[in-house]
C-alpha cells in the first residue's frame, strides 16, 4: 500500500512539474512524426519522444522544462534533455515542419 501511495505521489509530482508552452511558442504544439522520429508536444508542456537510430531506440516522455531561445528542455530534476531546433515551426507547401536534432520534421494534423 505504502508503495502505490508513493507511486502515485510520484506521478502527481512529475506531471505538474510541465510548464505549458508560451503563447509565442505555440507553433511547436502538435504531432511531429518522421521516419526515424516522432515528437509529440502538447500545449500543457507535456512531451514524448521517440527516435530510432543505429539499431536502437530513445525514448523520453516527461514535462517540458523551458525554452532556450528556438531548443527546449524536458526532464525532472538534474535528468533532462535539450532538443536543438535548427528551423523552429514554419510552414512549407501547406505542410508545418521543422528540424530537430538535425531530423525534418512533419506535423501530423488530424
Amino acid at each position: 500500500m505504502k508503495k502505490s501511495l508513493f507511486l502515485i505521489i510520484l506521478i502527481c509530482f512529475l506531471s505538474g512539474c510541465a510548464v505549458p508552452l508560451p503563447k509565442e511558442k505555440l507553433d511547436y504544439v502538435g504531432d511531429w512524426q518522421s521516419k526515424e522520429m516522432r515528437l509529440l508536444i502538447l500545449a500543457d508542456g507535456t512531451v514524448a519522444y521517440k527516435r530510432l537510430k543505429g539499431g536502437g531506440t530513445t525514448s523520453i516522455n516527461g514535462p517540458l522544462k523551458k525554452f532556450v531561445g528556438n531548443d527546449f528542455v524536458v526532464g525532472v530534476l538534474f535528468m533532462t534533455t535539450k532538443f536543438e531546433v535548427s528551423i523552429p515551426p514554419t510552414e512549407e507547401g501547406g505542410h508545418w515542419v521543422m528540424t530537430v536534432d538535425g531530423v525534418k520534421l512533419k506535423r501530423i494534423d488530424e
